[in-house]
């Protein structure tokens, strides 16, 4: 269709999909290694090392659920997103979410 131009909303959605994902990923991935580590055996033992642990593992449940969650919202977003709209529509979906 003639006249139609990238949906800034459509690229805003991709450029932060690609900040987020490897930024989330090396998070996760991170505290994954501390976790596997705190499990070895050889870092800490006793009442309060497993009082710890439960502690490290909620919280090791939520980050990974909630990355899990923001790539999910961010790829369910971008795939409802036009990725070309016209002129007209790109003037106002830049205006209604402030990206130039």
């Amino acid at each position: 269709m003639a006249g139609l131009v990238p949906n800034p909303l459509y690229l805003a959605l991709r450029d932060t999909l690609r900040t987020a994902e490897p930024m989330l990923t090396e998070i996760t991935d991170h505290l994954e290694t501390q976790y596997r580590t705190f499990h070895s055996g050889r870092v800490w033992t006793g009442p309060a090392a497993q009082r710890f642990d439960e502690q490290l593992t909620l919280h090791r449940t939520r980050v990974r659920g909630c990355a899990d969650a923001v790539l999910s919202d961010l790829r369910r977003a971008l795939a409802n997103t036009p990725p070309e709209v016209t002129a007209e529509q790109a003037r106002d979906i830049s205006a209604r979410y402030g990206l130039t």
